[in-house]
């Protein structure tokens, strides 16, 4: 009989009363999920959004949710991922008493209670194995997409984020030392003279503007343009 109990946030994350006492809905896990990728660049084993994968099954299996349930705190217009208690305590570690040894330190991206940025979708890539990465052209020309989408200008700011990147791609294309995403991109909020959250159309924009500068035609995993996407795609719940 035990299996057919509804899973509750209780059950699983030591929550408040609230949020405790909701069920497991298949697109709350799909939201955790959203929200580890672009914080992390993936999905950890046992992490939140796996243990909320396999509660919003049980819970969809006896029948208690369908697989496009949400629930109310999700749906909720003014939180990005209603869940943040959770990442919070489980993604990302408390700066307070942050001297625990085998601390991480994430970009905020994905847990607050306003929309992720521009600004906050670039930083992010420099925490994910995309920031490794060498910075090439195509990647330039979507940090300076997403620059003018941030600011609102058509042109390049001098000196700006989109200046670096481009510069940095430049010297990339005739140097064996490249600069890589994460060198351009770490602190790019503070590299922004304005910014904005992420919208639909805004990762469109960033996304035609890579795939323009790529024989393949295709995004780069983890990179300047699926992160915006991610963002554009969390910014909607």
């Amino acid at each position: 009989m035990s299996q057919e109990i509804p899973v509750k946030y209780g059950d699983v994350f030591p929550v408040s009363s609230e949020l405790g006492s909701k069920m497991i809905a298949p697109q709350d896990a799909a939201i955790m999920q959203s929200a580890e990728s672009i914080a992390l660049g993936h999905v950890p084993k046992g992490g939140p959004a796996s243990l909320m994968q396999s509660a919003a099954a049980q819970n969809e299996r006896i029948g208690v949710v369908d697989v496009d349930d949400i629930s109310d705190l999700a749906r909720d217009p003014g939180v990005t991922v209603s869940q943040a208690e959770v990442v919070a305590q489980y993604i990302y570690p408390s700066e307070a008493g942050g001297d625990g040894e085998g601390a991480e330190r994430y970009p905020t991206t994905g847990v607050q209670e306003e929309a992720v940025t521009v600004g906050e979708a670039l930083e992010a890539v420099a925490f994910k194995a995309a920031g490794d990465k060498p910075l090439e052209e195509s990647d330039a020309a979507a940090i300076q997409a997403a620059e003018a989408r941030a600011t609102g200008r058509s042109e390049v700011v001098p000196g700006g984020i989109g200046a670096q990147a481009q510069n940095a791609a430049s010297v990339n294309a005739r140097t064996d030392d490249k600069t890589t995403l994460g060198d351009v991109l770490r602190d790019a909020t503070s590299k922004l003279i304005e910014d904005k959250a992420v919208k639909k159309e805004d990762a469109e924009g960033v996304v035609s503007a890579e795939i323009r500068n790529k024989p393949d035609l295709a995004t780069h995993p983890g990179g300047v343009a699926a992160s915006q996407t991610t963002a554009a795609n969390l910014n909607t719940f």
